[in-house]
């Protein structure tokens, strides 16, 4: 696994300091956003492309790649392969990203207002703007000629890819796949329309504490930035090259919710369903989850939905069920969400500890009481099933869970 995130570059980083409650909030440095409704953001902290990068692939690439790139090589690091061993249409890449290139358009399309309109546009325009480019260029680095494409699907992007290179290998189509989902979306245009749907937070006094699911206090998301990949191999293949594997993936699902552009279904509808017939696809029980990662992204509708689709699901088999939402710490990385929050889902099952819900200090009125949220302070707890949620503007609910190997 790879990781590049607001609170550690870098799978080890990354994981410690959740584990910690570290907060990736600040107050936006990419631009001046004092015009901006909201101003603060978690950036990658310290990140410069050429500490991993050449010139070259830095000239030609929109950060969102780079993060991909500088992600997927760590986790292929990670997972100690040698492709020279390796049928190159044996392996693939599934990335995800929900807006692409976003910097590179934006820049783009300035400079084409302010220098009177001149069609000046680069040669790399295009390549660097779309979001499959991720995918062909993690490909190209490594000779991976097998299933090649990208996935979108709002914020459940990442599930979404991570789901299907599960499916290809069960399938039968690849034996290995690179997959995950990488974002850079702090940039004018992608915040600016944020605050104009007033989906994020406000706090801009106080970035700390801004991102607070769950919590009376919430009052929108707040943006984050990064990637995170995975290695997925099948099992027999895996064993025959002594790899170390993490865990298993049990099952995965997706549904739609058919319900509204933005918001989510009011009682969680979609992520029920989702959630339901992921577990069938493991063969596994509501009783059995002892982890759920939450998409729960500190806004008002978004998480109380959630909230209700668990309830409904787990209801009185509940009571081994721990819940957090990393989010908290890490901020929403939109189309990249769902890669690190499944990282963090399979760390939780490997060292069994549970990664905190910070700023969660006056619960909603309206979470059960018996709904156990880790608040504050990590938890240490035997897991064997966790299950990660994401769910996208659009109606996509993308649900995969993890199992300890035995």
């Amino acid at each position: 696994m790879g990781a590049l995130t607001p609170v550690g570059l870098g799978l080890k980083s990354f994981w410690e300091n959740l584990k910690l409650g570290k907060n990736g909030a600040g107050r936006i440095t990419r631009f001046n956003p004092e015009k901006f409704r909201t101003q603060i953001a978690c950036e990658l902290k310290a990140f410069k492309a050429d500490d991993w990068l050449d010139r070259a692939e830095i000239k030609r690439t929109d950060p969102f790649t780079q993060y991909a790139l500088i992600a997927a090589d760590e986790a292929i690091k990670d997972a100690q392969i040698d492709f020279s061993t390796v049928d190159a249409y044996d392996v693939g890449v599934i990335w995800g990203t929900g807006q692409g290139g976003m910097l590179t358009f934006e820049e783009q399309v300035k400079e084409y207002t302010m220098n009177d309109f001149t069609p000046r546009f680069s040669p790399f325009f295009v390549p660097k703007l779309i979001a499959n480019m991720a995918s062909g260029l993690i490909s190209i680095k490594y000779g991976l000629k097998g299933i090649n494409y990208s996935t979108v699907s709002a914020c459940a992007t990442s599930n979404t890819a991570i789901m299907d290179a599960f499916n290809y290998i069960r399938w039968g189509k690849a034996k290995m796949m690179i997959t995950g989902g990488s974002e850079a979306p702090i940039t004018e245009a992608s915040i600016g329309g944020f605050c104009a749907m007033k989906a994020m937070t406000t706090r801009n006094d106080a970035p700390e504490l801004a991102c607070r699911p769950f919590d009376k206090g919430r009052d929108g998301f707040l943006m984050g930035e990064g990637a995170g990949a995975l290695v997925i191999e099948e099992y027999e293949h895996a064993l025959a090259r002594g790899a170390t594997i993490y865990a298993e993936i049990a099952g995965a699902a997706m549904t739609a919710d058919a319900y509204h552009m933005t918001s989510t279904h009011p009682e969680g509808e979609g992520a029920y369903n989702a959630m339901r017939l992921a577990l069938k696809d493991g063969g596994l029980l509501a009783e059995d989850v002892d982890y759920l990662n939450a998409h729960a992204t500190s806004t008002a509708v978004g998480d109380m939905s959630e909230l209700k689709a668990i309830t409904k699901l787990f209801g009185e088999n509940s009571s081994q069920l721990h819940i957090s939402a990393t989010k908290s710490m890490t901020g929403h990385l939109l189309g990249a969400a769902g890669a690190i929050e499944a990282i963090a889902s399979v760390m939780t099952i490997k060292e069994g500890i549970i990664a905190p819900t910070i700023n969660l200090t006056d619960p909603d009125d309206t979470i059960p009481a018996d709904l156990k949220i880790v608040k504050l302070k990590a938890l240490t707890k035997d897991v064997n099933v966790a299950m990660s949620n994401t769910f996208g503007f659009g109606g996509h609910n993308g649900i995969v869970v993890f199992k300890k190997l035995k």
